[in-house]
């Protein structure tokens, strides 16, 4: 156990974002937006072409979802619709149904905070890299719902993105 004035053997200093896996993308956006005042949202799909490089329990494999962006304040709000695949947002509706599945946290450097992880006892369950213009942007899903009651989600954000399908509402 960690002991104060002690360092944590996995140390996470701020979380950037929260998901929520959503069934209906569309309907959840609007009603955040109608609802909440919560906005704009920028729509992607991830999967190829977009996430050029995606894992499964340490396997290459291909998955794709439907993924809505905005903000509360500094805290980035992340929906996503599973669409295909053996994925970790199928795996938490089958077990949990549609709610909040990860906090996420920055990182800059992804293969170090993984190793940390690791060392911590967190294995990464699936990751994707890619999906930045510059072929950067990496997030990678760790193991750790037992011991915090949900999962952690390491975000190593591209320096630039790539355009959005989408936003909601339109701009006029």
């Amino acid at each position: 156990m960690h002991e104060q004035g002690q360092t944590a053997p996995f140390q996470i200093n701020e979380v950037a974002q929260i998901c929520i896996i959503v069934p209906d993308l569309d309907a959840a956006v609007e009603n955040y937006w109608k609802i909440f005042g919560v906005g704009p949202w920028h729509f992607y799909t991830y999967g190829k072409p977009l996430v050029k490089r995606m894992t499964r329990h340490g396997k290459p494999t291909e998955y794709k979802m439907r993924v809505a962006l905005s903000h509360i304040g500094n805290l980035r709000i992340e929906l996503i619709e599973p669409l295909q695949g053996d994925t970790v947002y199928s795996e938490f509706v089958a077990k949990h149904g549609y709610g909040v599945h990860h906090l996420g946290v920055l990182t800059e450097n992804m293969s170090e905070s993984i190793g940390n992880a690791e060392r911590a006892g967190f294995r990464m369950t699936q990751d994707g890299a890619g999906f930045g213009p510059d072929d950067d942007g990496h997030y990678a899903y760790l193991d750790t719902e037992d011991v915090i009651g949900t999962t952690i989600e390491l975000i190593e954000r591209p320096k630039r993105r790539a355009a959005p399908e989408k936003i909601f509402p339109p701009v006029e």
